[in-house]
């Protein structure tokens, strides 16, 4: 069955972000059975205008207008692939009202970059999504297919860059090693660029200042639908309805790659707080509004809450850990 893409506008991203201190919370949270959750705060470990943005601020927005939580914050702190903001939050020991929104960039970027801080230091609370990637070139590009695009990246794959929202290790980069490998391309002989997030890989593909990019299928829906990006394949097994772009193994690679976002929250929370955060989740799971941004976004429901997520976390590490070694690229 072909996945649901609908085209849609961006949530409107605040045009100035201020990083306030965070402190741990030494009650409970308020929130709950009688009343909505109050002082949540979502991080967001990279730019605005990614993937991660727009899940945690298409999910604060469905939180509030399902009653489910007021006045949620949701600030940016970038840098080093999610890394930086993996430490903060792994800093908030015992914080309540704090939730990272999150993926497989940052399982990859914790083996990619100098941190400390592990996702297994953090308390998960639920994967929300899952969608397949898309490669996109910008309107002008030189490249009118997928096929015309393999040709020049075999024949010259050092010669031929591809850019993508993480770093690597995450989604945007695995896609295309996993593609390049399937093409009988050696993964370490690609020309990678990393950004921090989807916002700064969009001005490089608009800008031409790579040849390909990699991404999320919703997260550039207006520049597709405008005609200002064109998607050459979908890296999933199954097409994407309303995109008119094959896939990977349709064009001969066996290649079946998806990407997952969802929720972590700090260390040592108490089981009331842990509680509080999960039940608000799964309010926001249940809620009209939020199965209306999976619809809109053509994200896939992917629920899976607390210790399950714990034991999933724990083996999209070890799966990470695997295939770098095994393209050799850790």
């Amino acid at each position: 069955m072909a996945k649901r893409f609908f085209p849609t506008a961006l949530p409107a991203l605040v045009s100035a972000l201020a990083l306030a201190s965070l402190t741990a919370c030494g009650g409970a949270p308020s929130g709950g059975a009688d009343a909505p959750f109050s002082g949540l705060r979502i991080m967001v470990p990279n730019a605005p205008g990614g993937g991660y943005d727009v899940t945690a601020r298409t999910a604060a927005t469905a939180m509030e207008d399902a009653g489910a939580a007021r006045n949620v914050e949701v600030f940016n702190l970038p840098g080093a692939g999610g890394t930086v903001g993996l430490a903060r939050l792994v800093s908030e020991e015992g914080n309540g009202e704090l939730m990272m929104s999150m993926g497989l960039g940052v399982v990859g970027a914790s083996f990619t970059n100098d941190t400390d801080a592990t996702l297994g230091d953090t308390t998960p609370i639920a994967r929300l999504t899952e969608e397949p990637d898309v490669i996109v070139v910008g309107a002008d590009s030189e490249y009118e297919d997928f096929a015309d695009l393999l040709a020049a990246w075999r024949d010259d794959p050092g010669g031929v860059t591809v850019g993508g929202g993480s770093s690597p290790g995450g989604p945007d980069h695995l896609a295309p090693m996993l593609t390049a490998e399937a093409a009988g391309i050696t993964p370490a002989d690609v020309n990678y660029v990393a950004y921090d997030g989807g916002g700064e890989l969009l001005a490089a593909v608009l800008g031409g200042q790579i040849d390909f990019g990699v991404s999320g299928a919703a997260e550039y829906a207006d520049q597709i639908e405008s005609g200002d990006l064109r998607v050459l394949a979908v890296t999933s097994a199954d097409p994407v309805e309303g995109l008119d772009a094959p896939t990977l193994q349709e064009e001969g690679l066996e290649v079946d790659f998806t990407n997952w976002r969802g929720l972590v929250a700090p260390p040592g929370l108490s089981d009331e707080d842990d509680q509080a955060l999960r039940d608000l989740v799964d309010e926001l799971q249940a809620s009209d509004e939020w199965q209306e941004v999976l619809a809109t976004n053509g994200w896939t429901d992917a629920y899976l809450t607390g210790d399950d997520f714990g034991a999933f976390l724990a083996e999209e590490t070890d799966r990470v850990d695997g295939v770098l070694t095994e393209l050799g690229l850790e």
